[in-house]
């Protein structure tokens, strides 16, 4: 029996396709082991996000020849989608898919296997990701529960092009997924043991752009379906979150109260040069919106310091609207240039000395709120969906999150609490500030 072996890069999109592809081998027989392993097939699905993404998918690459010199290897995604066609020689990959080409995967290795000693450079399958005609590449999930959450990916695709960002050039023009492939899937991931689903893509708000319905019915509909008892979602832009939205997706008893809402700078003028398609005051409307109809939702965030041309001025706007929102947890990165965008090119690029430093100090901001989130907490009965034991502080835990996305803990009784959905107060918080501990 011939044994694969694969690896993601990047985001929650990419994680999912990855467990697509491994169920696709498995139903063709193979057998999934370790990376580390030595196999007959090795699947990189590669991400370009930033420069070091590119190198780190060329490394994992190179590592599988070394692995196994006779292996198949294939590399997939979003870095082989940008370049493939012009280093496809000297990559080292056997088999090359692009974006939207992923459900051929066992075909090309067969084809791989049948034709290797004839090839005379790896196969190359890679369409034209930007024509706008590229339909919705449909991947079914139908795992095991070995988890006690599934990322069920539903839209593919950006429209935004942010001047930092290379992905609308790697995935494309916006596409949906049907709903009724959607809840397909998310019905069988019931029946499977699944609890809880998080519902993800590349531009999530734009679900559904296009058709007669929208990313609301569709959280309605997962709403529904029997054994499914929290829904999540992934990333949204501000934009989407309007009085209506909110009503509605309030209304789902499931839906759990924690939103990740793309910011990437608290100043106008940074986000104009970044083109983004909206405001200060319009991402503060929105979360206005969402604390009107849900009892101190856990709002996340994403930000981007040391943008070309953010001055100490900009930088400090931003600070200081961190500190107005009081998000519950923070997400920063420092401006990585990037290779085929907008930015890479804008005068006035800033040194990694003071992207560090500025990092460093929204960093601390950022952990201040969370801890002070988490506290709030303290007192309250909590959702939690348990999912595996830990030690903290020298004593055995279950750990879980609640449903703000909290990671909770209670001491453990000797009984699996695993996939298990329990209310509990939470009582204290751990010294690290990384627990709320819980009680029954």
């Amino acid at each position: 029996m011939k044994k694969a072996a694969l690896h993601n890069l990047g985001c929650k999109v990419n994680a999912y396709e990855t467990e697509a592809m491994e169920e696709l081998l498995k139903k063709d027989g193979f057998t999934i082991v370790g990376f580390d392993e030595s196999a007959d097939v090795y699947v990189i699905n590669t991400c370009s996000v930033t420069n070091i993404a590119d190198r780190k998918s060329r490394q994992m690459i190179h590592k599988c020849k070394k692995l196994n010199p006779d292996a198949c290897v294939v590399a997939a995604g979003c870095y082989v989608q940008n370049f493939g066609k012009d280093i496809a020689d000297e990559l080292g990959a056997d088999i090359i898919l692009g974006n939207n080409k992923k459900n051929e995967l066992v075909a090309k290795v067969h084809e791989f296997f049948e034709k290797r000693d004839s090839l005379e450079g790896p196969i190359l399958e890679c369409v034209d990701i930007n024509d706008g005609n590229v339909a919705y590449e449909n991947m079914i999930i139908e795992k095991d529960s070995e988890h006690t959450r599934a990322f069920v990916k539903v839209q593919d695709g950006c429209n935004q092009f942010c001047s930092y960002c290379i992905i609308p050039f790697a995935r494309g023009r916006i596409r949906s997924r049907d709903i009724d492939d959607v809840i397909k899937e998310v019905t069988g991931l019931a029946q499977a043991g699944y609890k809880e689903v998080v519902v993800t893509g590349i531009h999530l708000s734009s679900y559904g752009n296009g058709k007669d319905y929208d990313l609301a019915d569709l959280l309605e509909a997962v709403h529904k379906i029997d054994g499914i008892e929290r829904i999540r979602m992934g990333s949204l832009e501000p934009q989407i979150v309007t009085e209506d939205f909110a009503k509605r997706v309030s209304a789902l008893e499931k839906m759990c109260p924690h939103f990740h809402l793309s910011l990437q700078s608290g100043c106008d003028t940074v986000l104009k040069r970044m083109n983004r398609k909206y405001t200060i005051e319009e991402y503060t409307k929105g979360v206005n919106i969402l604390r009107k109809y849900f009892s101190n939702p856990a709002i996340t965030t994403d930000i981007i310091v040391g943008f070309p041309g953010e001055t100490e001025e900009e930088f400090n706007e931003t600070v200081a609207y961190v500190d107005e929102i009081a998000f519950a947890e923070l997400h920063v990165f420092a401006y990585s240039k990037r290779a085929g965008t907008k930015a890479a090119n804008m005068p006035n690029q800033i040194i990694n000395a003071v992207k560090k430093e500025r990092s460093a100090k929204l960093i601390e901001a950022g952990n201040i709120q969370t801890k002070a989130y988490r506290q709030n907490h303290i007192g309250q009965e909590l959702d939690i969906l348990f999912e595996e034991e830990a030690q903290i502080d020298g004593e055995n835990y279950f750990v879980g999150f609640s449903k703000e996305y909290i990671k909770c803990a209670i001491k453990s009784n000797g009984e699996s609490l695993s996939n298990v959905i329990l209310k509990a107060k939470a009582v204290s918080i751990t010294k690290d500030n990384e627990y709320l501990i819980v009680e029954i």
